[in-house]
Parts: structure tokens; sequence; C-alpha cells
């Protein structure tokens, strides 16, 4: 049996799609693990050894530029790897989470990943003053914000394309934002590649909760053919990054690193300790009091995680 590498194009728990990177042959894997070692992430380039008519067992996985995935006290998801950017797909209604929100940026941060901010359904007049608002934070910090209408405004996510070829680009968000309309107008034959995802692997209920790796069509650009591809996660209403540490989580606070080491105590929780350069810095209104109060809840997660993880062993 043959040994070949893939890249993974679809995952379901531990079930995967892996498409060969030899560039002559377009079939789909199903493809295995052996065990925890091997779990894969969409994005992942596999190192695969065939064991039947387009079935394959995981031999390795290629050392990862990034990994981008969820936790809690007890288990952890995995998103996508080797991405360039994360796509953080919001709307003006219904109403979403800046909790969420701050997440998202918070894990792109920690794995080196851009995050851009998209705001949907932008031709709500009413409701767009108050999403405004919530972003004030993160235009302040520089990240780049998007506001669009995909199915009215089909100019606003032509903008979005320019930012998304030569990338590999991963979209997250919670249900009813407008995740699946923005993908399907990016890339028009997703429903046909997910159709055959959903057929490869042999079952319709894997087509909601399944990460998924689409292409871009090809577009040129400047007088070059440009290429990409965005991964879609499912719609997740949490997103616990319990595996952070309190070291990792200060510093993916971009706006608190040029205080960072100036509070009194070298612990400071950033709450009512005396002297705390990030609570001065927030009432100087440097730092959002919002932002403060995400870090203090990251933190007692990751505490409550380690101690729940000592106890278990």
């Amino acid at each position: 049996m043959k040994t070949f590498q893939a890249l993974l194009v679809a995952s379901y728990g531990r079930h995967y799609l892996a498409r060969p990177l030899d560039g002559e042959s377009k079939d789909l894997y199903q493809v295995t693990s052996r065990g925890k070692q091997h779990l894969g992430a969409v994005g992942d380039i596999l190192h695969v050894k065939e064991t039947g008519p387009e079935q394959a067992v995981i031999e390795s996985i290629a050392e990862r530029k990034n990994l981008l995935y969820r936790s809690d006290a007890y288990k952890s998801k995995s998103i996508a790897s080797n991405v360039d950017q994360i796509l953080i797909v919001l709307a003006t209604e219904p109403g979403f989470s800046p909790d969420l929100l701050g997440r998202a940026v918070i894990a792109a941060e920690t794995a080196g990943i851009i995050p851009r901010i998209i705001l949907n359904k932008c031709d709500l007049p009413n409701k767009l003053p108050q999403a405004r608002k919530m972003l004030e934070p993160y235009r302040a910090m520089g990240y780049p914000v998007h506001e669009i209408s995909v199915i009215h405004d089909p100019a606003s996510v032509e903008e979005i394309a320019e930012h998304i070829y030569g990338k590999v680009s991963v979209l997250v968000g919670q249900s009813g934002m407008g995740k699946s309309t923005l993908l399907n107008a990016l890339i028009p034959d997703a429903a046909a590649q997910t159709q055959e995802h959903s057929k490869k692997l042999d079952s319709g209920k894997h087509t909601t909760t399944a990460c998924r790796y689409y292409d871009l069509p090809p577009k040129t650009i400047d007088g070059s053919v440009m290429r990409g591809a965005l991964i879609d996660s499912p719609g997740f209403q949490e997103f616990g990054l319990a595996h952070l540490s309190e070291s990792e989580l200060q510093h993916a606070f971009k706006e608190f690193r040029p205080h960072l080491g100036a509070c009194k105590f070298h612990n400071c929780s950033h709450g009512n300790e005396p002297a705390c350069a990030i609570r001065a810095a927030v009432e100087a209104g440097e730092i959002s009091a919002q932002r403060v109060e995400l870090f203090r809840q990251l933190r007692h997660e990751s505490h409550n995680a380690d101690a729940i993880q000592a106890r278990l062993k």
C-alpha cells in the first residue's frame, strides 16, 4: 500500500477526509487516526498510508505553523491549523456576544493568527450604532473591522475578498450571524463541496458539525492568478480558553503589554489591588474596562481548570 501526503479538508470527531497533495488525484480519502497522538485538525498536512480504496490511516502530522482551538477544564476542541487569519463574523441582528468576540481575538493573538472582524447585516440602521459602539475598543486597538451586508450589498463582500486571496482564513462566529451566507457568496460552489464531503463521510448529520476546508475560486488580481482557502467552523456559543496560562493571557491582551510589570504586585489580578497599572490605564481611558473584566474571567477559568486537572491526577 502506498504512502503519501494529504491535506485534511473535513473533520468530524475522529472521522476525517483528506485530499492527496500529489496534484494528480482529486479523490477524497476517508482517513482514520491510530490514537490520540494523531488527532488531526482541518488544515493539517498529513503523512498517510493507504489501507484500501480511498481509505488511509494517519502515520504522522507535519509540524503546524499554528493551531486554533478552544478548551474547558476537561477537553479541547481543534478548530483549524496552519491558517493566516481568523475572520470573526458578527451581525447587527441578532445581537452578538462581546465575550465571544473577545475570546476569539485572544485565541488568535495567542496562536499568532491575524484577527479580522466582519460586521454583517449593516443594512439595518437601527441596530448599527449599538454594534459599532461595542466594536470601538477593537478599532482603537487597530484591529481591522469590515462593515458588510452579504445580501444587500454585494460590493462589500468584494471588499472582503481583497483580504482573503493568497491566504488561508478560518471563519468563526455564533449561529445566526450570516457566516454560511458569506461563505456561499465568496465561494459559489461551497454547497457542492459540502455535499461531496457529506457523501464521502456517508452521513448527513456531519454537515452542521464538521469543520471544512474550501478552495477559493481562482481570481486574477494585479495581473496574477491568486488562490486561497476558507475553513468554515460550526457556529458555537462558547469559546473556552482554559488551556492558556496567566502569562499567556496577559500578553494576548495587546493593550496590556505596555503596562505589564508596572503593577505594585507581580501577581496582580488587575482587580482591587493598590497601584495597579492596568486599572490606572482604564481610568485614563487607554484600556476598556470590558476587556479587563474579560481578562479576569479568563484568569479565573484558567486557575479553575488547573485545580480540576490537579484533582484528576
